[in-house]
């Protein structure tokens, strides 16, 4: 695929990372293979995440072709860039052409992204994760990575202001590769949870304490931070998604 606008756009990403001052602290990224499938799944705490998530294959000189949903394919900006970088359009009613399409693409060669969460975790912590990362990785042939992302909910998450302000540091852990059979999506999607649950606690620990203040509201409570845990969290959940099929309600009775 010819790539005009994915190589311009990580450029002014990155000189937009370095006014906002921040400092990024990468492990691991030289499990990114540097040619091949390869599917890289991430867990989900910020808006951004698919921003800095390309990050963790550019050591390897690859560009990763992240799932979306296709809200964001339907706005009138950010679908035509999105479609120019070659991300691939998730429709959650109509799944299965998504999952062929990143099966292709991995089959091709390519560095493909996910995020198996779905959601973004209002409790900064793993929530169960979808089984499709294990089947998509098993049926095209190619290994997973586990990737955790930390510190980009402190500028822009769920229920929180926004914040842009200077010095920030954006942690980003690369597991070693895990290679799902498919014989048992659900046991080895729990192995790839359990991964990552481990690679989470590891990069907060390792984030500057200076910037991880105890009780930060962006610090998962079993960790000593303010942010909900993941039962009251599962309640913010579903009270939202009660309050997003409310208002579709409303709207579709108006026309």
């Amino acid at each position: 695929m010819r790539d005009v606008t994915y190589p311009p756009i990580i450029l002014t990403a990155k000189a937009a990372f370095r006014a906002l001052g921040q400092r990024f602290q990468m492990t691991g990224t030289e499990h990114v293979p540097r040619e091949g499938g390869v599917l890289l799944a991430f867990n989900h705490v910020s808006y951004l995440d698919f921003i800095y998530g390309g990050l963790a294959a550019n050591p390897s000189g690859r560009l990763v072709r992240f799932m979306a949903k296709r809200e964001i394919f339907d706005h009138a900006v950010g679908g035509p860039v999105m479609r120019s970088m070659h991300h691939i359009e998730v429709d959650r009613g109509e799944g299965i052409a998504s999952f062929h399409t990143a099966v292709e693409r991995l089959r091709a060669g390519d560095a493909v992204g996910i995020f198996p969460e779905a959601t973004i975790s209002r409790s900064m912590e793993l929530k169960e994760l979808k089984t499709g990362a294990v089947r998509i990785a098993a049926a095209a042939g190619v290994p997973v990575l586990p990737v955790i992302l930390w510190g980009t909910q402190r500028m822009m998450t769920k229920d929180h202001p926004r914040d842009f302000s200077r010095g920030k540091t954006i942690a980003i852990r690369v597991g070693k590769p895990l290679h799902p059979t498919g014989d048992d999506p659900v046991a080895e999607t729990a192995v790839l949870r359990a991964r990552m649950v481990e690679l989470l606690a590891e990069t907060v620990r390792a984030y500057p304490a200076a910037e991880q203040p105890p009780g930060a509201w962006w610090v998962p409570a079993s960790m000593g931070g303010g942010a909900p845990t993941p039962e009251e969290a599962a309640t913010m959940d579903l009270a939202e998604k009660r309050d997003r099929a409310r208002r579709r309600s409303e709207k579709r009775m108006k026309r």
